[in-house]
């Protein structure tokens, strides 16, 4: 095993993170002692799998994997948790914005947590697509099972899913035909370095959503959530997201024939963390802020 310690600039909250990972149905299957993160994956620097454990530390959080690190795979952990951002600034922008500063204090120091690629987070966009997110959930974890290989974390099987170089070629996966050579064709992208958190963060988010859009199943929601949720890009704010858009509305009170542009409008106010506040937003609904039991999110007339 190999460790190292990533810090967190500005509010952050691990046990935050776990809890989302316990309630987000992407993540809801991985087994949880309430003190640990553990899971495996195919890292971006080598498509090789590793197994990680995150616990926290003091100011962030501590991390071991199966095989030593070097830069590449310490920078995907801290994506993965959003600790490659300073979060200081997001902190601040609750005070100008009471509904999402609620929020921020019913979850205090919680941060997006991202795929644990933009690979894989591609492959559930299409696999989730016209279906629920328990039964792709289900799905992936089978197609991992199956063609993934195993990683012993922490004296437990953990299967990785499989890197683009597995599935170019793919068949048999146990989803539509459809679905299955559009997962051939995000396996061919990926192989080609277009599905890399490096290049999706390289250029400005309205040219990364156009050129994920280009890809194959890709559609706008699915080209937010990769650019998101997958790359961890902390400022860009999905142009067609109705579930978002339905968050949004009730919590601030917009009128429900509100254009794509007024709820463009109002997340302009969360730059440069527009990613992060309309995290925060979905996250709620999922049941993980701190006041649980009394559910929905406050909204304002």
């Amino acid at each position: 095993m190999h460790g190292f310690t990533l810090t967190a600039e500005g509010p952050f909250d691990f046990g935050a993170s776990l809890r989302f990972v316990e309630d987000w149905p992407a993540t809801s299957a991985l087994p949880s002692d309430g003190r640990a993160l553990r899971f495996a994956y195919c890292a971006e620097s080598d498509w090789l799998p590793v197994g990680v454990t995150v616990t926290s530390a003091p100011d962030g959080v501590r991390v071991t994997t199966t095989r030593a690190v070097g830069p590449g795979i310490r920078g995907e952990v801290a994506r993965i948790l959003s600790l490659d951002v300073d979060g200081a600034g997001f902190a601040k922008l609750g005070e100008a914005d009471p509904v999402l500063g609620d929020l921020q204090r019913r979850s205090p120091g919680l941060r997006p947590v991202c795929f644990w690629s933009p690979w894989e987070a591609a492959c559930w966009a299409v696999i989730v697509q016209r279906s629920s997110m328990v039964i792709a959930a289900k799905l992936k974890q089978r197609i991992a099972e199956r063609y993934g290989a195993k990683v012993i974390v922490d004296g437990r099987a953990y299967a990785a899913f499989p890197p683009p170089v597995t599935l170019v070629e793919a068949s048999g996966l146990g989803l539509p035909a459809q679905k299955e050579e559009w997962l051939r064709g995000l396996a061919r992208a990926a192989l080609d370095g277009a599905l890399t958190t490096e290049h999706l963060r390289s250029v400005g988010p309205e040219e990364a959503l156009a050129d994920l859009r280009a890809l194959p199943g890709v559609g706008p929601f699915s080209a937010g959530l990769i650019l998101i949720r997958g790359a961890g890009a902390p400022d860009a704010f999905p142009g067609d997201e109705p579930r978002l858009f339905a968050i949004l509305r009730e919590a601030y009170g917009l009128p429900e024939d509100a254009p794509p542009a007024a709820y463009r409008k109002l997340a302009e106010a969360w730059r440069p963390h527009r990613s992060w506040a309309s995290f925060l937003f979905r996250a709620a609904t999922y049941g993980v802020t701190d006041e649980r039991a009394a559910g929905g999110i406050p909204a304002t007339r």
